[in-house]
């Protein structure tokens, strides 16, 4: 059983920040990389970073690269996505999954939190 809760969103000005976290909580035999998703209304579920179980390797979209960072703190199972320069089309509820061994593919994925809403206004 895996257990994923976001915190972080809400509402920003066009170029501004935000840090979202997502608090993992996984069976302590088993580890998981944990990733970013996006939805947007009426769009499909996005791909936007991963991070590995150990912080040691990142992948990022092509979409957000350069603005948006991800990490991981390993005792607390804890992934950051730090969100800078943001655009109002960055504007979705974001997700936070888990998965053994990552994927860009949303539907590979299991273990999802409820999702966080992140809104930029122009």
């Amino acid at each position: 059983q895996v257990q994923l809760e976001e915190s972080g969103g809400g509402l920003v000005q066009a170029g501004g920040s935000l840090r979202l976290s997502c608090a993992a909580s996984t069976p302590t035999y088993e580890t998981y990389d944990l990733s970013w998703f996006r939805q947007a209304p009426g769009k499909e579920r996005e791909f936007v970073a991963a991070v590995a179980w150990d912080g040691e390797s990142q992948w990022v979209a092509d979409s957000v690269r350069g603005r948006f960072t991800i990490s991981r703190d390993t005792a607390l199972d804890t992934a950051y996505l730090q969100m800078n320069s943001l655009k109002p089309e960055d504007t979705a509820v974001y997700y936070c999954a888990a998965l053994r061994y990552f994927s860009r593919n949303a539907a590979a994925y299991k273990w999802w939190g409820r999702g966080t809403q992140v809104t930029v206004s122009s």
